[in-house]
């Protein structure tokens, strides 16, 4: 049964619902450089109803337009504090790709003392998990958090700027723990790296991590989820642990390896010395890992061909795939153990 509202409650009703989605919108942060942009449908507070918007997502706020080519935003939510979510869809909204948004304390309550949120529905499963990692990364990245789609540089800078005391980490925290926990607990599980883990109990822990908690893997924690884990924060790194600068003079090195591996090695190590510090930090971690865990091939069945097929897209990948540079790439695949980053 539908209740009806006074015209006195609906304008009262309306006024809440703007006041909470209608923040700073005319201040000069709306001029800054979005950091995503694209259309969604809202749903409408009184008549449930969803209507197409384009949207902005800038640091402070997300901010949704009639159209792109409005200067003038006719609302926003602001982002401090707030969270956001998938949705999973009911039998009635099958092919729905929804999720919410939360305000923090800033929002406007309703009688029952809840804040209201933002329902948002994009065009695609894709569409929609690009949204809400831009938004999470938006939502925690001021307070040093969101590590799952920062910069490396910022990362470690972040990081080392909250040990007290000790040596600052030469690399993410998040790779030592999953290094940490691989070492000791599944350097002889058949497939790792190749089989898949858990999927809901990865996505818990990198939410976890993107809060700025630091949940513990105990022994019942799945290896494959924690390999999975490792492999995610690599690939959804702005720029790969070989920048994209890098990219053709390490293709360059590697069909040289292929013609004449002693100077292909010289050529290497001239090469990997070159890269950013952080950068050479990661890559020298990852790559005696690796070496680690391809000494116990015969138990875990992962070569260096295998880990090559694995992890080579995860650290050195061009900026723009293409047939042709894909095919280029795909020649220089290693043979016998790993070269040495010391």
């Amino acid at each position: 049964m539908t209740t009806m509202l006074s015209p006195k409650n609906r304008q009262a009703r309306r006024a809440r619902s703007k006041s909470m989605v209608m923040g700073r919108c005319s201040s000069p942060l709306c001029q800054e450089v979005a950091l995503k942009a694209g259309w969604l449908k809202r749903q409408r507070t009184i008549m449930r109803n969803w209507q197409l918007r384009w949207f902005v997502l800038r640091s402070d706020a997300l901010y949704f337009y009639k159209d792109q080519e409005e200067t003038k935003p006719q609302g926003c939510i602001l982002l401090h504090g707030s969270q956001v979510s998938e949705l999973s869809a009911n039998q009635d909204e099958a092919g729905r790709h929804l999720f919410e948004i939360v305000p923090g304390g800033r929002g406007e309550k309703d009688r029952s003392g809840l804040s209201e949120s933002l329902l948002l529905m994009a065009n695609s499963q894709s569409d929609m998990e690009d949204w809400v990692k831009a938004i999470r990364r938006a939502i925690w990245a001021p307070l040093g958090w969101g590590i799952f789609g920062q910069h490396l540089e910022d990362t470690v800078k972040c990081e080392s700027g909250s040990v007290s005391g000790g040596n600052p980490p030469l690399v993410p925290l998040l790779v030592q723990q999953c290094v940490r926990f691989i070492r000791q607990h599944g350097l002889t599980e058949e497939g790792l790296f190749r089989m898949p883990g858990q999927t809901n109990h990865v996505r818990e822990l990198q939410d976890a991590f993107d809060c700025g908690d630091k949940p513990l893997f105990d022994s019942n924690t799945d290896v494959h989820t924690v390999a999975s884990l490792l492999k995610l924060y690599l690939r959804e790194l702005p720029e790969p642990v070989v920048p994209y600068k890098n990219y053709t003079d390490f293709l360059v090195t590697a069909q040289l390896l292929a013609k004449d591996q002693e100077e292909g090695i010289q050529e290497l190590a001239r090469q990997v010395k070159a890269l950013p510090q952080v950068n050479y930090n990661l890559l020298r971690y990852i790559c005696r890992f690796l070496d680690e865990v391809q000494s116990h091939a015969s138990q875990n069945k992962m070569s260096v061909q295998n880990l090559a097929t694995v992890f080579g897209p995860n650290i050195l990948r061009p900026k723009l795939e293409d047939p042709q540079t894909m095919m280029e790439g795909g020649g220089g695949e290693p043979h016998g153990r790993p070269v040495s980053l010391t």
